[in-house]
């Protein structure tokens, strides 16, 4: 290895390493160098030595040569995953080894370099190192800040609805199985899927959520698999995938039904192999994740449009769970809606009287074609106007749909579900002047979905 290198880290930055090597010159380099680029390192002479120290401590990362006496460097990673699986292996390895390099990237190795190999490299993979930890530990610390502030994931209802959901939950959730989540936009099925994982054997590690519907087309594999620096223009830097930080964990692909056909292909091959290959790069490894999908659009029929991979619509719905629109729990509403006050009044207790029984009354004569999202929303409202505990009537935004919707359905007779839908997205454009964007938030759906349903409407006029 060649010794041009300068100290570019931070002192904060610094790994706890472990250097397993037959090499003596290569472990006196090591001795030398890595604690002057900021790292603090334990240095084995061979694979057995390397395991007795993991057996005794715990490292950031492992740095191993492939080809030692008495144990070999895959079997030294395989009991490092085993011992401390958030520990990383960084693999070095002969030109006549590469096989085997692959290979240890298959056994949850992080990244592998070819010897003689500068320190600038290894210094450059170390960094990537440091960036994943960064990126695990951030996403570990807004885990544990949610838990803090709104303690385990409650899906709030009594309901018989409700109760199937949960039931539903505590039975998958401590298996692999990759579930489908389907409901209505604003029904909560990010929050199902957060009960999934709370209820896993992964609960310890990271809960990954990630709105398919939301990253723009050419950067989507980047954002799921990571890329290599120079993979693309602006790919100024190496980058860590979301399925890479949410290993051991789980990923949340919601709205999976805005995935575009390309992505639908690898990801496939992800979940059928297990194994990710960051853009710009030749190889593949192995990542550990559970995966829970959610969307509400119908995917048989965007099977039969053309639209949705049948073998992947196969593949993520080893277990569907369907969430209940709000219109269809109704005696929900009360609950949800005290539960809401106390989560936007923090100075509420749970026994305090929260709702009056005629805000309570305009809540539950409504039909919530938003859902829980729009009961947010006008909880939310609510509590700002409030002066103070309970919330009245009074307090309810002023284009607040109430007993007035209900009762027209009841009058006019029978009345489709999409009709409904329809008359309360024109309301909503008409109380705000027609402004689509203001038009989808009060209505708590997404302002794509707002378009769809307009065309959708339109459409149907023409044909008929």
């Amino acid at each position: 290895m060649s010794k041009n290198v300068k100290n570019n880290s931070k002192p904060h930055d610094g790994l706890k390493l472990l250097f397993a090597d037959d090499e003596r010159s290569l472990q006196e380099l090591m001795k030398n160098e890595l604690p002057r680029m900021g790292h603090q390192v334990t240095v084995c002479p061979d694979g057995l030595t390397a395991v007795a120290a993991l057996e005794r401590n715990t490292y950031d990362c492992l740095i191993v040569d492939l080809d030692m006496p008495g144990m070999s460097g895959i079997q030294v990673i395989a009991k490092a995953k085993e011992l401390s699986p958030d520990t990383e292996a960084v693999v070095l390895t002969g030109k006549g080894t590469m096989q085997t390099a692959v290979e240890a990237l298959r056994y949850g190795a992080f990244d592998y370099l070819t010897k003689p190999c500068k320190l600038v490299e290894l210094q450059a993979l170390l960094a990537k190192v440091i960036d994943k930890r960064e990126l695990t530990n951030k996403y570990r610390a807004l885990e544990r800040r949610l838990y803090r502030i709104e303690g385990q994931t409650r899906l709030v209802g009594k309901s018989s609805r409700m109760q199937r959901v949960r039931a539903l939950i505590a039975k998958v959730a401590p298996t692999n199985s990759t579930v489908l989540i389907l409901g209505e936009t604003g029904t909560g099925k990010e929050l199902v899927a957060r009960a999934l994982h709370e209820q896993s054997l992964r609960a310890d590690k990271p809960f990954v959520a990630v709105n398919c519907g939301a990253l723009p087309e050419a950067l989507i594999e980047s954002e799921l698999f990571g890329h290599r620096k120079g993979a693309f223009t602006g790919a100024d830097e190496s980058r860590v995938g979301l399925f890479e930080v949410a290993n051991g964990g789980t990923v949340f692909l919601d709205e999976i039904g805005e995935l575009p056909k390309s992505m639908q292909a690898k990801l496939l091959r992800v979940l059928e192999s297990g194994e990710v290959r960051r853009v710009g790069d030749n190889d593949s490894f192995v990542v550990d994740v559970r995966v829970v999908c959610a969307t509400h659009r119908n995917l048989e029929e965007m099977v039969h449009e053309g639209a949705f991979r049948e073998d992947l619509m196969f593949r993520i719905n080893t277990f569907e769970i369907h969430i209940p629109a709000l219109r269809e729990r109704l005696d929900d509403v009360p609950e949800l809606a005290r539960h809401l006050v106390l989560r936007f009044r923090q100075e509420a207790r749970p026994d305090d009287e929260l709702l009056t029984d005629e805000a309570v009354e305009r809540l539950t004569s409504h039909v919530w074609p938003g859902n829980v999202r729009e009961l947010a929303n006008v909880i939310e409202h609510a509590a700002i106007l409030c002066d103070q505990l309970p919330l009245r009537a009074d307090d309810l935004p002023d284009h607040f749909l109430s007993r007035r919707l209900r009762s027209e359905v009841k009058s006019s007779g029978p009345i489709s579900l999409r009709d409904l839908e329809m008359k309360a997205i024109h309301d909503a454009l008409e109380r705000n002047d027609g402004n689509k964007p203001l038009a989808a938030e009060e209505l708590g759906i997404s302002l794509k979905t707002l378009y769809n349903k307009l065309n959708q409407s339109t459409t149907l006029e023409r044909s008929a």
